[in-house]
């Protein structure tokens, strides 16, 4: 390692193999990028070597620097050194690149122009990075590395489309062109031959193809309008850049391509040679959606297959930062390639492995975009070249998605103190300063005694930022806002950088202490009335009472018959039960609950304040009757505060179920329990009814009027219980497999509330993942018949009497093999308890001759019934493992007594949860 401050020397007299043909005059060009930290390290631990092909690589490591400024020079056999921009690059065949961890990619063509070439089977690259500090350069370290590879495989032509260039290199030994490829083939000669014969062999032309016709070019001429042109001991090359004045847009199946058609012209010993330098890249072949890349490449490039027939493909080959993927590889990471007739077809999903996220800046917002190095190289052979190689590098960036940032509140207000949580941002955001109340704070200064600012350190690199501020710091607004606390206001930005680039996040929080007098309410009621009174605290004076929506006056109690009064210091309100603006909320034979509510409400804004209320029952008769005969008599009341209702135009579930009399309060309906859509619940030893009130307005399918009446009969005796608005749930089944109606059904979790649905399956599930089953006997209704699971076994087809299979349950016990853990749980719900099993098994790898199978897996459970009401024939069905014997089956009684029931299919997932 050595240090120099000075300015790269003048161009070099020729020493490769390209100079040793060609005299260039080289510009002295620049190119600058920020990179990371710097350690004191040697130099070889600073740089990667590689060896891609025909393209070789060092990778410059990011954790050796931060902050720091590099140029990049050429060095040639001679130790001269050329600085290289764009333009150098795109002649010589240089790509610069970094990625978001800082790490910087310098990669260069085998027969870029100051390679050192060997008999066109080694070659040497030689690069100095320069390592300033400042902008200016005052102090400068310089790094020298080289790379040597060797390469022997050349094919007959070789195509590099680079992320900034394209190169074409082929054999000098190549036929002429076949006169069917260019019309114009003589006068190319004719244009070419003069100049040729007068010269040595290093004096070329080159004859370029265009729309408007052909452009001849002595070499010289064709290094200074940037193209790059070498011979060396078997091979031509010619390179440009996509923009190249002579390249040509030409779009091939709907994909644009940058192509150069060209014909080189050179002079060996005594004969004269005309190449095919033709060139061909892909400039908008990427296609994004949501969540994929999709990276289409017709096979058929036409510039390409001039004076060719019998095209034949070779091989179709991709990968990911210049190295190829295996099939495994692309199984792996969920990448597509497709090699279908005339088109290959690559798709990537958004956030695969092989790339990676990072931040922009646009118009001073912050967004992502996903990153990944693909290529593809496709060998094809043809009648005019042989083996031709076509490789595409691209540097693929998806399109920039706007973010907002997530601000999460962790304050707590005992503490005083402001804590958020600003994020979540990638590893390159950096956060610069805080302002508020016109101040700024840098974050190196920012931890005082009441601001801190620090960082939360995601898994996966991502973080968010911590700020702590208290709540009487200069710049956060205190509020008294005439309520029962303060507000106290934090309104700040933050100022954050993402590479060259700086944005702003805003930073608004809001917190509330308590800390004044609130009024309060006592209420109570007598046979007709429902009372509030209101003692005012010392913050409520510009509140005022609402009922319902009805501000309260003097005028509208006078309006409603209420009695109010307010003296400024209480308020207290009288209202009858029967009103407006009473809300019942139960109805039963035994009275009614009657809530009356009252909300204070900001004069200015008529925001919500507080509200109050009062709850009583009271007593009418008469609404709802549970007769021994199975029948209930209801009467359901017009409810204040539901407008428009027609008791003629009640009804019951079953909407043909009207009433039997109709006032102008009140409908009373007469029915069966099991008529009129009236459903029906086992609860231990009570059977329930249910059923409801409904009114339907013109044109709509939901009630705005419901009331559930409810009748629970004991045994041996009849009681009436609830009814009241409720809307209800209607249960849903299908039918199962086997001699009895059965379903077996898969819990999402452990309440058995969701149901896996058919179109869900396969069930994908993780070892040691929980499997919820539950098994219920549809149709039946005899309440002294429970269900038993005989036995639950799985499978590996749908087919319940194939092999391999796994016990779970045998003859109505768990299992004893210990991996299954197979556990029963009750069931207290529905109609008919008796007629559910659930049970629970960890999921298992299903083993057959010592290797796990990767396959769907079916379970399956045959079932009995037992009886449940005469223990003297089976006293044992009420236990959780029955014998043989007590199976209703092995009885006289008729019963249809066994089943099988099975799952949809189950996979066993391998992958990491994460």
């Amino acid at each position: 390692m050595k240090k120099k401050d000075r300015r790269p020397g003048a161009a070099a007299s020729s020493g490769s193999s390209m100079n040793a043909h060609l005299l260039v005059r080289f510009a002295l060009l620049g190119a600058l990028a920020p990179l990371i930290q710097m350690k004191e390290k040697a130099a070889p631990d600073l740089v990667t070597l590689e060896c891609l092909g025909s393209l070789s690589r060092l990778t410059f490591n990011g954790t050796f620097f931060k902050n720091k400024y590099l140029d990049f020079y050429a060095v040639d056999q001679f130790g001269t050194t050329r600085k290289i921009d764009e333009a150098l690059a795109n002649q010589c065949g240089y790509t610069i690149a970094s990625d978001a961890w800082g790490n910087v990619d310098f990669r260069a063509s085998l027969l870029s122009c100051y390679s050192v070439i060997k008999n066109d089977v080694s070659f040497t690259v030689t690069v100095e990075v320069h390592v300033a500090s400042d902008p200016q350069r005052t102090e400068v370290t310089v790094y020298q590395r080289s790379v040597s590879c060797s390469h022997s495989s050349w094919y007959p032509r070789e195509i590099v489309c680079e992320a900034n260039y394209m190169e074409v290199s082929v054999k000098r030994e190549v036929p002429f062109i076949p006169a069917d490829m260019l019309q114009d083939e003589p006068e190319d000669w004719a244009a070419a031959f003069p100049e040729a014969t007068s010269g040595m062999t290093s004096i070329w032309q080159i004859v370029f193809h265009t729309l408007t016709g052909r452009r001849v070019m002595l070499v010289s001429d064709a290094h200074s309008a940037g193209y790059g042109i070498n011979m060396t001991d078997t091979r031509i090359l010619l390179r440009a850049g996509f923009n190249a004045q002579e390249a040509q847009q030409v779009e091939i199946q709907g994909v644009t391509f940058s192509a150069i058609r060209s014909s080189t012209f050179y002079k060996q010993h005594w004969m004269i040679f005309m190449v095919d330098t033709a060139v061909a890249c892909p400039t908008d072949d990427m296609v994004y959606t949501e969540d994929m890349i999709i990276w289409t490449m017709p096979k058929n490039i036409g510039p390409l297959l001039m004076g060719a027939s019998n095209v034949k493909d070779l091989s179709v080959e991709m990968g990911v930062g210049l190295h190829k993927l295996t099939a495994a590889d692309l199984i792996s990471r969920r990448y597509s390639l497709r090699s279908d007739g005339d088109t290959i077809n690559i798709t990537v999903p958004i956030g695969a492995e092989g790339g990676y996220y990072k931040t922009h800046v646009q118009s001073g917002h912050y967004g992502t975009s996903y990153h990944i190095a693909l290529f593809l190289e496709h060998r094809w052979e043809d009648d005019k070249w042989g083996v031709t190689k076509h490789t595409v590098v691209k540097t693929v960036r998806t399109p920039l998605q706007l973010q907002e940032p997530i601000l999460t509140n962790n304050t707590n207000p005992n503490l005083r103190i402001f804590n958020i949580s600003v994020g979540t941002f990638l590893p390159d955001v950096e956060l610069i300063s805080l302002t508020m109340n016109n101040q700024t704070v840098l974050v190196p200064v920012a931890n005082k005694s009441h601001l801190q600012i620090y960082e939360a350190l995601h898994a996966n690199g991502s973080r968010d930022f911590i700020i702590e501020i208290g709540f009487h710091m200069p710049g956060v607004d205190i509020e008294y806002p005439g309520e029962d606390f303060r507000i106290y206001t934090l309104n700040a930005s933050l100022l954050l950088r993402a590479g060259d680039d700086v944005f702003t996040t805003p930073v608004m929080m809001v917190s509330i202490v308590h800390d004044v007098v609130l009024p309060k309410v006592e209420g109570h009621c007598d046979a007709e009335n429902l009372y509030l009174e209101l003692t005012r605290g010392n913050v409520d004076q510009s509140w005022v009472p609402f009922l319902l929506n009805t501000r309260l006056t003097p005028e509208a109690a006078q309006k409603y018959n209420y009695d109010f009064h307010d003296n400024g210091t209480h308020l207290v309100i009288r209202v009858p039960y029967f009103s407006a603006h009473v809300v019942y909320e139960d109805i039963s034979p035994s009275g009614i609950r009657a809530c009356l509510q009252l909300k204070m409400k900001n004069n200015r804004t008529l925001a919500n304040m507080r509200e109050y209320s009062i709850t009583c029952p009271f007593s009418p008769k008469d609404l709802i009757a549970c007769q021994a005969n199975g029948s209930m008599v209801v009467t359901a009341l017009i409810l204040a505060g539901v407008p428009s209702l027609d008791p003629s135009r009640f009804v019951l579930r079953d909407k043909r179920c009207g009433p039997v009399l109709v006032n102008k309060t009140s409908a009373t309906f007469v029915f069966g329990v099991n008529t009129c859509g009236t459903s029906r619940k086992f609860e231990e030893h009570t059977l329930t009814y249910e059923n409801d009130v409904l009114f339907f307005s013109p044109g709509l399918d939901d009630p705005i009027y419901r009331l559930q009446c409810t009748c629970r009969y004991p045994i041996n005796e009849t009681t009436t219980v609830r009814y009241r608005p409720e809307k209800s749930q209607v249960p849903g089944s299908k039918p199962g497999h086997g001699r009895l109606a059965l379903i077996m059904k898969l819990s999402k979790d452990g309440t058995y509330s969701e149901f896996y649905k058919e179109d869900e399956y396969p069930v994908h599930k993780y070892l040691r993942d929980s499997l919820l089953f539950e098994v219920e006997l549809l149709h039946w209704e005899n309440l002294q018949v429970e269900l038993f699971l005989e036995d639950c076994w799985a499978t590996t087809s749908q087919d319940g009497e194939s092999q391999p299979r796994w016990d779970i349950i045998i003859d109505s016990c768990p299992s004893d093999e210990d991996f299954h853990e197979t556990i029963f749980h009750p069931v207290d719900v529905g109609l008919f308890p008796h007629h559910l099993k659930r049970y629970e098994v960890k999921m298992f790898a299903f083993m057959k001759d010592q290797r796990a199978l990767l396959e769907d897996v079916y379970f399956h459970c045959s079932v009995v019934l037992c009886r449940t009401q005469q223990p003297d024939l089976d006293s044992l069905c009420a236990r959780s493992c029955i014998p043989g014997k007590q199976r209703v089956g092995r009885s006289t009684r008729p019963y249809h007594s066994q089943g099988l029931v099975s799952s949809g299919a189950i996979s066993l997932t391998t992958a990491n949860r994460h």
